[in-house]
């Protein structure tokens, strides 16, 4: 048995995309490895009880780690209808995510709202969403 997928043209924005929040995963994590070894925190430790500047750096893994799943299914499932918008939308989402975490590195828990423009991508998926979920109705 096979099972054939029609995808959208420009669907493969929506999969670079993915491939882009993968990456700024990847490098998330490398930063909190790198903040273990700077702040000598050792594993398991998942948080510190001395040393708050490790754990913004962590902080700003696990935060992104716990959204991750919606912004995934809202990235593939809006990039079904519209492929390119999602793509962008899923870009600044990424772009933010970057920006939160530079933010949080610097200790100063408060920084990090430079990232908040991410919600901009993230709402607007989700209004894609919505959309597509009242016309399948």
């Amino acid at each position: 048995m096979s099972v054939s997928v029609s995808l959208p043209d420009h669907y493969g924005a929506v999969i670079l995309t993915f491939v882009a929040s993968i990456v700024m995963l990847l490098w998330k994590g490398f930063q909190v490895g790198k903040a273990r070894k700077q702040f000598n925190v050792q594993y398991p430790t998942m948080y510190s009880a001395t040393n708050d500047h490790f754990n913004c750096y962590q902080r700003a893994h696990q935060n992104t780690l716990e959204v991750y799943p919606y912004f995934l299914a809202l990235l593939f499932i809006g990039g079904i209808e519209c492929p390119l918008l999602s793509a962008v939308c899923g870009l600044i989402w990424v772009a933010a995510r970057v920006s939160y975490a530079l933010g949080y590195y610097t200790g100063e828990p408060k920084n990090r709202m430079k990232g908040v423009y991410g919600y901009i991508g993230l709402l607007i998926l989700l209004g894609i969403n919505i959309k597509m979920g009242f016309s399948y109705l």
